[in-house]
């Protein structure tokens, strides 16, 4: 199994998502997170006291899938996060060791 995890613009999640379920990926996680990528506009930049410097409110965006799936969600991620810019976003691949699902059955107990 792999883990794919791309930071985006806020503003593309949604097609990004979209096409993503379209596809048949169900396990997304999507969480606002604050980053360094170049604002596309003065509306989407904060400045963090923290960092000392502009940042904006990004979407990381979390999938587990086979390895055979892994070129398609890439390919979808990158084809729906595009905003112009040369730099609109990161997308990761990485292994996964192990995976255990939790089912919500209780266990019998002895």
């Amino acid at each position: 199994m792999k883990e794919i995890k791309a930071f985006i613009h806020r503003n593309c999640i949604a097609d990004v998502a979209h096409a993503l379920r379209d596809a048949g990926f169900r396990n997304l996680s999507i969480v606002d997170v604050k980053g360094m990528l170049k604002a596309l506009d003065s509306k989407e930049q904060d400045y963090s006291v923290e960092l000392g410097e502009a940042v904006i409110t990004e979407i990381k965006l979390e999938l587990v899938c086979e390895e055979p799936l892994v070129d398609e969600a890439v390919r979808l991620i990158y084809q729906h996060a595009r905003t112009g810019q040369a730099d609109a976003g990161w997308i990761y691949v990485t292994d996964i060791g192990q995976a255990i699902r939790i089912d919500g059955v209780a266990e019998a107990q002895s």
